[in-house]
């Protein structure tokens, strides 16, 4: 059993496909330089003891504990999912959980929490090998699949690869890009998300718009994108549903479009810029995820030379995220953000995958 363990495990940004992930649609992401670090070392004692210093919040953990179906804190909700992996934990451990990740601001500081402490408890307790889809799998149905939540796959399988990917969200296949990114400059608002609720009312009126529109069209699917005559199939929709069905065609042949500029020997970050352009207005003029703080950060990104901006995460506060190629108008954009007064302005670049030291 291990004195010491360090589990490490970064944040995650939503470049093309937000709210595409959850109607089994694709999405690019890719990691950030920002992480959630668990540093646990061994006591004489049969519990975990948790210390959440961001948060300020302490609890104990006792082992061997069943906790009720309706329990909803994912540490908790992971030990019992652990069981069907062999997974049981024999001794006690002081827990120190901190993060260089923006909490509750669309960078997924919940996910890279359950990854890495997934990646713990797995090392820990068991002679698993541990494997990025593995990891991703365990995380997707303690955060998603446990709690009959509405999001999709994107931050799991985005954090536990540590990559630029696209994710088929149906087959969970993968495809990396090795591509460097340039700078991404985040701004996070002062506006908190509610994640759940907002996932859950979005994801109803889009699966409800592609339903009727299957009712009337024929083996209709939106995968086939190239033959979807959108104003045909807008005539089928009712002036509620039509913004949902708009924003789900058009997020999804941005990702697609993008998908064929990542898969270009050299990539072209100034196009990517304009499809994240594009993603982000379907997002705030059909979607309306945006805030009034988030539209003007957006404003300031752009006016000081950001080649594409959007919005991140599950909308409705949260962060933004903007491309920049030059340093020096990357730093402008950060302290133009600061000035503005958002919660925090910084400059992320890609990250790396979960990792994990022990002795």
């Amino acid at each position: 059993m291990y004195k010491k363990v360090v589990s490490k495990a970064p944040g995650r940004v939503c470049l093309f496909g937000d709210h595409q992930d959850y109607l089994g649609l694709p999405i690019i992401a890719t990691t950030i330089n920002n992480e959630i670090i668990i540093q646990a070392e061994k006591n004489s004692s049969n519990e975990f003891k948790i210390y959440k210093k961001d948060l300020g919040l302490t609890d104990i953990i006792t082992l061997n504990n069943e906790f009720d179906k309706d329990e909803r804190d994912f540490l908790k909700i992971a030990l019992n999912v652990m069981k069907d992996y062999d997974c049981i934990p024999k001794s006690g451990y002081d827990i120190t959980i901190t993060s260089t990740i923006p909490i509750n601001s669309g960078l997924s500081s919940s996910s890279a929490l359950i990854v890495a402490w997934v990646n713990f408890l797995l090392t820990t307790f068991t002679n698993y090998e541990i494997t990025p889809n593995l990891l991703a799998e365990i995380a997707y149905r303690i955060e998603v699949l446990e709690i009959d939540g509405s999001g999709g796959k994107m931050d799991q399988y985005t954090i536990a690869n540590g990559k630029t990917i696209y994710l088929d969200t149906v087959t969970n296949d993968i495809k990396p890009f090795n591509h460097k990114l340039c700078d991404m400059v985040i701004g996070v608002s002062n506006q908190g998300k509610d994640t759940q609720g907002l996932l859950r009312s979005l994801k109803e009126s889009a699966s409800k718009s592609i339903q009727v529109v299957n009712s009337h069209i024929k083996d209709f699917s939106l995968k086939n994108i190239k033959n979807i005559d959108l104003e045909e199939c807008l005539k089928f929709l009712d002036e509620s549903l039509k913004p949902y069905f708009r924003a789900a065609v058009g997020n999804y042949k941005t990702t697609i479009d993008a998908k064929n500029e990542f898969q270009k020997e050299n990539l072209n970050i100034e196009k990517i810029g304009d499809l994240m352009n594009i993603h982000h207005n379907f997002l705030k003029n059909d979607l309306k995820i945006t805030t009034p703080e988030i539209d003007n950060m957006i404003d300031i990104a752009r006016e000081f030379g950001s080649l594409g901006t959007k919005i991140v995460g599950s909308g409705g506060g949260g962060s933004i995220v903007c491309l920049s190629n030059d340093r020096s108008a990357s730093s402008k954009i950060v302290n133009e953000l600061k000035s503005y007064g958002v919660k925090d302005a910084f400059i992320a670049n890609q990250g790396k995958g979960p990792t994990i030291y022990y002795e």
